[in-house]
């Protein structure tokens, strides 16, 4: 799987995210964010998430909850190296959407954790990013 731990940003593919992100010009790092959001909140529910998408929208969603009063900071070496320009909190319920395809049943990434009997100790860290996201008493946001 290219993953080496459970943080957001612990495997290949939210590294490579990262790096793309640094690589960005400034103005246009939001929007790779919010792509990364679309990606997995437009599948719809029966639809396959494949588990590049998961991967990227969790590291999207965390540097989105990263931002937020009292939000916890991306800490990993694996992170974007540049910070990141002030994100539109209106991208919050985005990121609780794709949060929510990222744990559903028809999850690529949600099984591969699964295949190392890890699926529930992991997910509970994504509905835990999840419920930063949702806002007081678990509203979705924007």
């Amino acid at each position: 799987m290219g993953t080496w731990g459970m943080g957001h940003f612990d495997s290949d593919t939210a590294a490579d995210f990262a790096g793309s992100l640094d690589d960005a010009p400034p103005g246009k790092r939001e929007a790779l964010i919010e792509e990364a959001l679309t990606s997995a909140a437009r599948t719809g529910a029966e639809e396959y998430l494949d588990a590049y998408d998961g991967v990227v929208a969790v590291a999207a969603a965390a540097l989105l909850a990263a931002q937020m009063p009292g939000g916890a900071p991306v800490d990993s070496v694996y992170g974007p190296d540049d910070p990141l320009p002030p994100l539109d909190p209106k991208l919050r319920g985005l990121a609780v959407r794709a949060l929510d395809r990222v744990v559903g049943d028809e999850s690529e990434l949600l099984e591969l954790w699964a295949d190392v009997s890890q699926d529930g100790q992991w997910s509970a860290g994504v509905r835990s990013l999840r419920a930063s996201l949702a806002g007081p008493g678990g509203q979705e946001a924007g």
